[in-house]
């Protein structure tokens, strides 16, 4: 495997113009990121300062940054109250000699949209799990199933324990809903999110049904939808919207959810679902965060139950489709049909197995190796 992620050629060139904020869940790897530009690329390093280590909060507050190398690195100083004005008053003084790099997840993500004084000075990255793309250069079935059972976050997957990952995945969910949820929101039925967290990978793979969810938890719809919404802040979960092609009776209203660690999902099929989800959105914010397209990934389903998992847009315009198969199976039909009445250029049909059908006018059958390693996805 690479040491170096995904990300590192363009966040070291980004460096040589503005500063750089890596955002992302929680345990995917910022910090290690942001390290590798630090040498030694350790936390020892008198370069790097996380917020939560009181002796780096007392030099950060008093002023007193190191600033004897290129690059520095500043880890959660977003939960300070003062943090834009901290930060743009180093970049305004030192941006000309050094490289800053600032690291945090949902809070970082959520707070930076609230004010324009950082405008024009920083570039955004979102740093996701590992991918196939990123896992091998040789990408295999070995790959994908591994990558399946224990989820893309590095701890899990560079040590592939199973005890191990399943202790790894209560411990990330309490983070997530104890800690980075009370630094964000004021949610005063605690248990009962934690409760929909629970919940919510058993709702993968279809529309997502606030009624039920509103009968497991017993409280009201818009509540269940503002928490939804906090969950994928928190980059527990991502909704994806449908798309209304114009000449379908399209469903316009119902999300589908996922998990960004799809190792959660019990069932195999909706696993691989959510995987090819993920390696989809993965592809999508990084075309937005290097390239600067406004990208979405949707779903297509019309009223009379026809579906294609995922539909990837570039500034409003289809790219192609994917429908998802956990076996060697004939071309959906559901492709043939929306084939003829959407404006989408390119169907695939991604499978778990290894033959590969070629290319054919109505929509191609091939591996999800094969699919990553065609599209050049990340």
């Amino acid at each position: 495997m690479n040491k170096k992620r995904y990300l590192s050629p363009y966040i070291e060139s980004a460096l040589a113009k503005k500063m750089v904020f890596i955002g992302g869940p929680r345990q995917v790897g910022k910090t290690t990121l942001s390290l590798g530009f630090l040498k030694p690329s350790t936390v020892k390093n008198p370069q790097y300062l996380n917020w939560d280590n009181p002796s780096h909060k007392s030099l950060i507050l008093k002023n007193q940054i190191p600033l004897e190398r290129e690059v520095v690195v500043l880890d959660e100083v977003h939960k300070y109250r003062n943090w834009r004005n901290l930060i743009k008053g180093i970049y305004d003084t030192c941006h000309e000699d050094h490289k800053i790099i600032v690291t945090g997840s949902a809070r970082l993500d959520y707070f930076r949209k609230g004010g324009d004084s950082l405008l024009g000075r920083y570039r955004y990255f979102r740093l996701h799990p590992f991918s196939l793309g990123e896992v091998s250069r040789k990408i295999g079935k070995e790959e994908l199933e591994l990558l399946l059972k224990f989820g893309g976050f590095p701890e899990p997957f560079i040590n592939q324990n199973e005890s191990e990952h399943r202790i790894w995945q209560k411990d990330r969910i309490q983070k997530i809903v104890y800690e980075d949820l009370r630094d964000l929101e004021n949610v005063k039925d605690i248990s009962l999110l934690s409760l929909l967290a629970e919940i919510l990978p058993s709702k993968v793979g279809a529309p997502l049904s606030l009624k039920s969810l509103e009968e497991d938890l017993g409280v009201s719809q818009p509540t269940i939808d503002r928490w939804v919404k906090i969950l994928n802040v928190l980059y527990y979960c991502f909704t994806i919207s449908p798309f209304g092609a114009p000449k379908i009776r399209a469903v316009k209203k119902l999300q589908k959810v996922y998990m960004w660690d799809w190792s959660q999902v019990e069932e195999a099929g909706f696993r691989f679902e959510n995987l090819v989800a993920s390696h989809l959105l993965k592809y999508c914010h990084f075309i937005e965060d290097t390239e600067g397209h406004s990208m979405e990934l949707r779903y297509l389903r019309d009223t009379d139950g026809r579906e294609i998992d995922f539909v990837v847009l570039k500034n409003k315009k289809p790219l192609f489709a994917v429908e998802c198969k956990t076996g060697e199976k004939e071309l959906s039909k559901h492709i043939e049909y929306f084939r003829e009445r959407t404006s989408i250029p390119e169907f695939y049909q991604v499978h778990m197995k290894s033959r590969d059908y070629g290319s054919a006018a109505r929509g191609r059958v091939l591996p999800f190796t094969r699919f990553v390693e065609e599209l050049g996805l990340c």
